[in-house]
This record gives structure tokens, C-alpha cells and sequence, in this order.
């Protein structure tokens, strides 16, 4: 029995030898396997988030245009108030007796124009008989203007008392929602008033104003005229709150203002959106993102393809035709979502590694597999640009 396992243990002593003796004998090594991207070019919308502060888009301060004693508020604070609405109503009683005042003066006028104007007929048919002289009736027309001309007078009079009764009545002079009133009722109110009644702020729209430096304007000024993106302020605007969440209404770029704010170095930006809710109001902090350029035939790398060197360059691992690795140096501006925006050093068709890396070097064959995610440039994108720059290799 001992002669036997003693057998058995030589046979496999034998075999391992002979297994190990064969490894050692030159087997050929794995050839490692890597995960590629391959690069194609497409349309890209470059963003940029600016911050911002809300404000209205129309203000007013009520104001009374006449003297008086407020005899009552009109209107809920805090409420929305449509144009036209009245606000405040004033003691008109002196206001209503000059209007009746001047409106029996008018009607003594036009009576007094209708004697005029008979007079001037007689005499104009008398003096053509020599019954009356040349000089009387000249008078007689002459009289006949006067009460024409105070007829006249007397109407505008009436308007201006019409309007003094008027504005006893203080109505909003835009829609929008009012803020507290100032005064509260037996006040006493002076025509043109330093303070304000009440303030109107007409929310819906409402304006975003932002601030883009002049550096950042230029350049992608320039990037324009030089053919390698194309305007995209037409686009919409999207905001973002204070809590990071996207607010659900996009703006509009209205207009960039024409001047250049020497305490900031910015331009002014303004930008309408949308507000039926009055979800944003005045003051608050937002960011928009908002279009800077087009580019077409942008290339786009996984932020994992890319990497940097003790000194800093950027570089990206490629496998070339034969499937052999090589070091590309690479020129990569912003972030666009998960992955860099190429500058210079990749092209459409570059196999890009983007996992095994750390299983490769420069010059080595390897195993490609296309990574599993869509392909850069299956359709058109709009991205978001972040404020990381690359450093030039």
C-alpha cells in the first residue's frame, strides 16, 4: 500500500514539473483588453451659466395728481391690480363744485356767442343797404370772435375741472401686483408727492439681468467671425433657482447692453422670462444658462479617456490601425456633461481607451472592445458648459 501512494505521489510531482517547464518555455502572454470610444464629429450648443438677479418688468410709483384728504383704499395689499383700477378715492367735493362751476360759465358763454353771432348777421345785411357803417359791423364781427374764443376758453376750463375731479379718483397706472399702501384713510395728500402711495410691479414677464465679462464676449466674438461656431442667442434661456432646480418656464435673451460697466468689467445682459405664477420675484439670485456659439463638428471625449502627465499636459491613449497603443497629446477647453471638448490632438475616428488603462503602455497590442456607451455625435446635442478649463498641453 505505502509503495503504491509513493507511486502516485511521483506521477504527480512528474506532472507539475512538466506543466511548469512548459509555461517557462516561452507560452505565449495575454494580450490585454481594452474598452474604446470612437470618436465621430456633431453639433454642439455651448452654454454658459451666468449669474443673475431678477427684477420687474414694468414699475410704478402711484402718485396723487391733486391735493386732498385720502377717503378711502381701494384695493387689497399684496393683491394683483388690473391698469385703470381705482386705488384710492379722495375728498372731491371742492373738485366736483368747480366742474359745475365752470361748466354753467360755459354754457353763459355759448349764450352769449349766440347773441354775438346774430348781431354780426344784421349787421352784415345792413351795412350792404348803407343802413349801418362799415365800422359797425367790423365791431359787431369782432364781437363775434371774442365770444367764440371765450366759449373756448370756458370748454377748456371744463376739461381742466373735469380732470381735477378726475384725479381725485387715483386708479393704477399699470397691471401688476401693488405692494402696502403708505397712507391709510384721512391722510393728507399733496399733488406730486415725494413719497408714494403705493408701488405696482408688473412680475409676469419678468426680467433676469446678467453679467458676462467683456474677455468672455470678445472671444466669442471672434469665434464667430472666424467661421468656427455660429450665434446661438436666439435660443432659449434656462434658469436655475437658488435650490439648483431648473425653473420650468425658458427666457428669451432680449438685448446686451451697448456699454461696458468700468467698476465690473461686465456687460449687462437681460433676459425675459416667463413668470405666470410669480414663482420668481424681485431680487431673487439665479443663474441662466444661456447660448454662446454653435459649433459644428465638435468633438467630444469621455472625461475618462483623458488624462495628465507629472507636469501637467493633457493626453489620451489611442489604438491605432495595427492595435497598438500610442500617447496622444491633446488640447481640451471645458467640460460639456461627462466628457472634454477637443481642441486640437484628436479627429473623427480616433479610438479613444477609456477603461484598462492601467493595464497598458505606449506601444503595446491590445484587445479592443467598443465601450458600451452611445457613440459622441449619434445625434445633435445641447450642453452645458462648466467653468473648468483644461490646461493647454
Amino acid at each position: 500500500m505505502q509503495n503504491r501512494n509513493l507511486t502516485f505521489g511521483l506521477l504527480a510531482a512528474v506532472t507539475l514539473l512538466a506543466a511548469c517547464s512548459q509555461e517557462q518555455g516561452g507560452r505565449p502572454a495575454m494580450v490585454p483588453e481594452v474598452a474604446v470610444v470612437t470618436l465621430e464629429p456633431q453639433e454642439v450648443t455651448l452654454t454658459r451659466q451666468l449669474p443673475g438677479r431678477t427684477n420687474p418688468y414694468k414699475v410704478a410709483e402711484v402718485r396723487p395728481q391733486v391735493n386732498g384728504l385720502v377717503e378711502e383704499q381701494l384695493f387689497r395689499e399684496g393683491g394683483i391690480v388690473e391698469g385703470s383700477q381705482p386705488l384710492y378715492q379722495l375728498d372731491d367735493a371742492v373738485y366736483r363744485a368747480d366742474y359745475e362751476s365752470t361748466r354753467a360759465e360755459l354754457q353763459g358763454a355759448r349764450a352769449e356767442l349766440n347773441v354775438a353771432r346774430l348781431k354780426a348777421e344784421r349787421m352784415a345785411n345792413l351795412v350792404k343797404t348803407g343802413a349801418v357803417s362799415t365800422q359797425d359791423n367790423d365791431s359787431a364781427r369782432a364781437a363775434l370772435q371774442q365770444a367764440e374764443a371765450a366759449v373756448a376758453k370756458a370748454r377748456a376750463a371744463v376739461q381742466r375741472a373735469r380732470l381735477s375731479l378726475d384725479y381725485a379718483r387715483i386708479s393704477a397706472p399699470i397691471s401688476g401686483r401693488i405692494g402696502k399702501s403708505s397712507v391709510t384713510q384721512g391722510a393728507l395728500v399733496t399733488a406730486n408727492q415725494a413719497q408714494a402711495l403705493a408701488t405696482i410691479q408688473q412680475l409676469d414677464p419678468i426680467y433676469v439681468d446678467l453679467n458676462q465679462s467683456t474677455s468672455e464676449l470678445l472671444s466669442l466674438r471672434r469665434a464667430v467671425e472666424a467661421g468656427s461656431v455660429e450665434d446661438a442667442r436666439d435660443l432659449p434661456v434656462s434658469i436655475l433657482l437658488d435650490d439648483e432646480t431648473v425653473y420650468e418656464h425658458r427666457g428669451q435673451l432680449e438685448f446686451a447692453e451697448a456699454r461696458v460697466d468700468p467698476s465690473t468689467g461686465s456687460v449687462l445682459l437681460r433676459v425675459v422670462v416667463p413668470n405666470p405664477d410669480h414663482m420668481l420675484l424681485p431680487g431673487m439670485y439665479v443663474r441662466a444658462e444661456i447660448g454662446r456659439g454653435v459649433r459644428e463638428q465638435a468633438i467630444l471625449v469621455p472625461q475618462q479617456g483623458v488624462m495628465r502627465d507629472p507636469k501637467g499636459n493633457t493626453n489620451a491613449m489611442v489604438v491605432n490601425g495595427e492595435n497598438q497603443v500610442e500617447v496622444r497629446p491633446v488640447v481640451v477647453s471645458q467640460t460639456l456633461g461627462d466628457s472634454w471638448l477637443v481642441e486640437e490632438g484628436l479627429s473623427a475616428g480616433d479610438r479613444v481607451i477609456v477603461a484598462g488603462l492601467q493595464k497598458v503602455r505606449p506601444g503595446a497590442n491590445v484587445t479592443v472592445v467598443e465601450d458600451e456607451r452611445e457613440k459622441a455625435g449619434s445625434e445633435k446635442q445641447v450642453v452645458s458648459t462648466e467653468d473648468t478649463v483644461a490646461a493647454d498641453s
